[in-house]
């Protein structure tokens, strides 16, 4: 069954494909939060126990609510991939029901024991749950609906994070009745986040042949090493386990910080949770518009840009508050110093969704459908994996002596170090970033006919040669990885040879010049499309030098040897001629910087792909030619 492409993000809403999965992750991971948080706020500000101190409290918590994930990620991913998604989802929500029932009566008893075992399991209800939603996605929208969709649930399980925590500190916090109104919510909840879940549409088995292996320790092995035979997947994964590490730091802090550095009481504490939840939220649905209903990897790298500079303005901002009696929500408004520290949380949290969304949807959109459950499963080990350790270090540093002002120094200082290792390990994100700026910031980009660019297997892409960055607003018209053949001499250039190695750009000499170089790179771009990636290749042999287009050569007659079957797409890059990284004035390029101003309009424009009887260098021209003119 076809969908029509929504108008927004928001239409998903209204479709059934969509909106009762969407309401039953909303009540669960609002769920998850109400109980979770009302549990914390019991034992930092009405409970006085030895053996948890307030301190430890939000920690131990959030270790033993991601131990699950460790144990028992790894038989989750096979079950999604073997059995239908909406039936599980539907068991999932039975068992949710059972755990709360459990929680309400160590609420009402305040028994302690109780409510750390329900926080197990409802980990392990979440490690259940957290492969079936994540496959469900790509198997109901579309790659262009992908980004949106993440953006929606990811904005969705920080509101709901928001909800439960804000309801489970206000409903602990009613004098002698709270810890009943606390139960009482719990299960109501667990109730309707079931109902939701009867409207979920079938999701039928990935994998449904699949034999499980009940070892949980092998079958992590495994799933591991399937998540590293495709590295840009498995370096995503380390990159979203890595913002787990940093966002868990933050999360489990507040009711801490709240209390013992912003001298709050429990409202301060569910404020800071509504602007990291909204900064999340805002961030979250900013990625459909900034990709332009793409998966935009080039967000990546701007979101760990954002989330270290306004982490270290956080420990600026907060270290030097001066004590005083604890204060409710309108005496903590009314500080200036305060507003510093929420504008940092918010935008913190702003850059993390920006960091977040999109390595979701890479992940989704370049897994193997038979085993996308078993990587999302990879995912949430992974991630369970960076948040104990997130939680150990964070009490080994509170433990040393740490503020928890310095605990956020920290925590962002690493945060530039791992982030810099990770665009220079998996260079894709620096060069997907590099596009983006070139194509928001320094032009404005337009693409037309962007279905014609495979979303999957090799394609020959056939573009004219305009400027200096051609291969850079390429690169941001694609949402894959493209490979490119390009004169030699471009890589003697300082910053662009660097990003062209970088890209993995295959150099050509002409062939009187150096023959053994010129048969070298067909050599390598056949391989290319041998390995089912896109190619793209210039066929003009260089810059044009008066912006018209110039003859064809045979280049791609002889890169298509052997291969017929692979398609080729014509391209044709508008209006770049005259810009500063186009030739011009003596033939020269990148004189004026401002010649045409900021935000200049240029263009790409892709035609239907041709077919095998079609091909021929004259042809090629043509088509590209009548691309250029409109």
């Amino acid at each position: 069954m076809t969908h029509a492409q929504p108008s927004s993000q928001f239409q998903l809403l209204t479709e059934r494909r969509f909106a009762p999965f969407f309401w039953t992750q909303f009540l669960g991971a609002g769920n998850d939060n109400l109980f979770k948080f009302a549990f914390t706020v019991l034992v930092t500000y009405q409970l006085q126990l030895a053996w948890l101190p307030p301190a430890m409290a939000g920690l131990v918590i959030g270790a033993l609510f991601i131990l699950p994930f460790v144990l028992f990620s790894a038989t989750s991913g096979q079950l999604a991939d073997k059995h239908d998604k909406a039936r599980l989802m539907r068991l999932v929500k039975n068992l949710e029901i059972v755990i709360m029932a459990l929680a309400a009566w160590g609420f009402v008893a305040r028994n302690v024991p109780l409510l750390l075992a329900c926080v197990f399991l409802m980990g392990l209800h979440s490690t259940l749950f957290g492969p079936v939603k994540f496959a469900y996605l790509p198997q109901q929208l579309k790659e262009s609906e992908l980004t949106g969709g993440n953006g929606m649930v990811e904005m969705g399980t920080f509101v709901a994070i928001l909800l439960g925590n804000v309801a489970g500190g206000l409903l602990i916090a009613v004098p002698e009745v709270g810890a009943r109104y606390a139960a009482l919510a719990c299960v109501g909840v667990a109730l309707l986040g079931r109902l939701t879940a009867q409207a979920i549409p079938a999701s039928p088995p990935t994998d449904p042949g699949l034999k499980i292996n009940w070892n949980p320790v092998s079958e992590t092995w495994r799933n591991l090493k399937l998540a590293h035979t495709q590295l840009a997947v498995f370096r995503s994964l380390l990159g979203i386990s890595w913002m787990w590490f940093f966002g868990a730091v933050f999360l489990a802090s507040f009711p801490a910080f709240a209390k013992e550095v912003l001298h709050g009481d429990e409202q301060v504490a569910s404020l800071l949770l509504v602007v990291f939840s909204i900064g999340i939220g805002v961030g979250s649905l900013s990625c459909e518009l900034l990709s332009r209903r793409h998966v935009e990897i080039g967000l990546v790298p701007l979101g760990a840009i954002g989330m270290s500079v306004f982490a270290i303005d956080l420990y600026f901002a907060s270290r030097a508050l001066p004590a005083g009696p604890s204060v409710g929500l309108a005496a903590f408004l009314g500080v200036a110093a305060h507003w510093r520290v929420l504008a940092d949380l918010c935008l913190l949290a702003l850059f993390a969704g920006l960091y977040s969304v999109p390595m979701y949807a890479l992940i989704q959109l370049r897994s193997q459908p038979t085993h996308r459950a078993r990587i999302i499963a990879a995912n949430n080990i992974l991630n369970a994996l960076f948040m104990i350790a997130s939680s150990l270090l964070a009490g080994a540093l509170l433990g040393a002596g740490f503020s928890i002002p310095q605990l956020f120094l920290t925590v962002g200082l690493l945060n530039a170090a791992v982030a810099a290792y990770i665009f220079l390990v998996v260079p894709e994100y620096l060069l997907r970033f590099v596009a983006f700026i070139v194509s928001r910031l320094i032009y404005r980009f337009r693409i037309e006919g962007e279905q014609h660019i495979p979303l999957q297997g090799p394609a020959l892409l056939v573009c004219n040669h305009v400027s200096f960055i051609d291969a850079v607003l390429l690169m941001a018209a694609s949402p894959r990885p493209i490979r490119f053949l390009m004169d030699h001499r471009i890589f003697a250039l300082p910053l662009l040879g660097w990003l062209f190695r970088l890209a993995k750009a295959i150099p050509i000499a002409p062939q009187k010049e150096d023959p053994a170089a010129y048969e070298a790179a067909f050599v390598q771009a056949r391989a290319v499309l041998a390995e089912g990636e896109l190619l793209c290749i210039f066929p003009e042999g260089g810059i044009t030098r008066d912006g018209r287009l110039q003859p064809f050569k045979g280049g791609v007659m002889k890169i298509l040897d052997g291969q017929p079957g692979v398609p080729v797409v014509p391209l044709a890059l508008l209006n770049l001629w005259g810009s500063f990284f186009s030739r011009i004035e003596q033939g020269t390029a990148m004189v004026r910087p401002f010649r045409r101003g900021l935000f200049s309009r240029v263009g790409l424009r892709a035609g239907a792909p041709l077919g095998p009887q079609e091909l021929s260098p004259e042809r090629l021209q043509t088509r590209v030619s009548e691309l250029l003119a409109g």
